[in-house]
């Protein structure tokens, strides 16, 4: 379970003005990220805009992420949906060879019960070859995976080893780290409430900020799990309204334009999803060079 302690990153899909991925920035920010010593790489999930991307270019992802990271870095993979037969195929046909988990998140749209929701994960851990991580994020899904369902999943399904809890919760989170099973991992899923949940006895992040400034943001959470509570909330504090604007006008563009200021991909969304505006973009692109000085 060490392997998932501190800082995991979701990797954006950068894509070019014509709206195709962009292989070589794609390479360029997996490099960024593990240069800036971040634990892990978390590979299409939300942030990766794969709703919009088609099966080969979820293909052309995950092979160009593999081989960029060249075996550095432990990889973890979004396979997750609303139809739980369409989950468990591809977890029985995709070759996971090169990752270490599977990040899944509870199903969205339909809204079924908690009944539902860990009738669903009993499946998918039955059919997953690799230890999974739950990823509860009610805001998308408009469903609450409770930390009673999450702890039966965590009983009765040995292979999940955690959950990235994206609640919003504080004490929902708090919750689960008091009765987990002792090797469950509760990773926080939310930027600026990392470090509570880490000092409350988490395990880490998976973050969206922790690409566009993984130095910092790694840090904050390797000091905060050493219990260097200052310190750690010295970084937090000098990254606190990055966060805010990254996520003020939807994720990814946000971060994407982050990545613009930092000369390594374009700032290019696909639709439904637009662009944040000039004003928003100002603002990130002078915190970005102010922290780059």
């Amino acid at each position: 379970m060490q392997t998932f302690m501190g800082t995991g990153v979701a990797l954006v899909t950068p894509f070019k003005k014509d709206f195709s991925v962009d292989v070589e920035a794609l390479k360029k920010i997996v490099n960024y990220v593990i240069d800036g010593g971040v634990e892990y790489l978390v590979v299409l999930g939300t942030t990766a805009e794969s709703a919009t991307l088609t099966a080969d270019e979820k293909d052309l992802v995950i092979n160009t992420i593999i081989e960029a990271n060249a075996g550095r870095l432990p990889l973890v993979l979004g396979v997750g949906g609303n139809n739980t037969l369409k989950v468990v195929e591809e977890l029985k046909t995709r070759d996971l060879s090169k990752f270490q988990a599977i990040l899944s998140v509870s199903p969205y749209y339909n809204k079924p019960t908690q009944e539902g929701i860990y009738q669903h994960f009993k499946m998918v851990a039955a059919a997953s070859p690799l230890p999974i991580i739950l990823y509860n994020v009610p805001g998308r899904t408009s469903s609450n995976m409770l930390p009673e369902t999450v702890l039966r999943i965590a009983e009765d399904c040995n292979n999940v080893i955690g959950i990235k809890e994206a609640a919003g919760d504080i004490v929902q989170a708090m919750k689960l780290i008091q009765h987990k099973p002792k090797d469950f991992l509760v990773i926080s899923g939310d930027d600026m409430v990392t470090l509570p949940i880490v000092l409350a006895g988490g395990a880490g992040v998976i973050s969206v900020i922790g690409e566009g400034f993984p130095k910092e943001f790694s840090e904050m959470v390797r000091l905060g799990l050493q219990r260097k509570v200052d310190e750690a909330y010295a970084l937090h504090y000098k990254l606190m309204d990055s966060i805010d604007m990254i996520f003020e006008q939807g994720n990814p563009g946000g971060i994407k334009e982050v990545f613009k200021s930092l000369g390594l991909s374009e700032n290019t969304v696909r639709l439904p999803l637009v662009n944040v505006n000039e004003s928003l973009a100002g603002r990130l692109d002078a915190f970005t060079k102010q922290m780059n000085k």
